[in-house]
Order: structure tokens, then sequence, then C-alpha cells
């Protein structure tokens, strides 16, 4: 999950975690040490970033234009 900046993915797995939905697109927030270490940051589902295994998401490859129309529906 290197250079997740303004990335999304799906969640595949919530173990645990009340704030992440199974299936549901998130935004992945740059973190190079969090993914070092096995982690991805996330905006969840209660509107903060947290640290989450890698394993809970596959990253989506979508066109830019398509990024960036995510983009502008997730940031205020």
């Amino acid at each position: 999950m290197e250079n997740a900046r303004g990335r999304f993915g799906i969640c595949i797995c919530n173990d645990d975690c009340d704030d992440l939905e199974l299936l549901k697109v998130y935004q992945i927030l740059s973190d190079d040490t969090a993914n070092q270490k096995g982690y991805v940051r996330v905006v969840d589902g209660s509107g903060e970033d947290y640290l989450y295994p890698q394993n809970f998401f596959v990253v989506l490859e979508l066109p830019q234009a398509a990024e960036q129309r995510l983009l502008s529906i997730v940031k205020p």
C-alpha cells in the first residue's frame, strides 16, 4: 500500500472494528511509517483517520477523474 495518497480502498475485513463496514469504500491517507508496520491510515465511519491492518483493505486502482470525484465528495 505504498504511495496511497489520495487513494481509496474497499474494506474486506472488519474484525472487532465497529467503524468499518464490509465492502464499503474508504479514503486511504498517506502514512509511510504506518505502511512499514503493516498498517494503513483510513478515514473511517467516525469521520476521523485511524490505523487499521493493511489486510483489511484492497486498494482500488481508479481513473484519475473517478478519484478526483471521490475526493470532492469526502472533503468539505
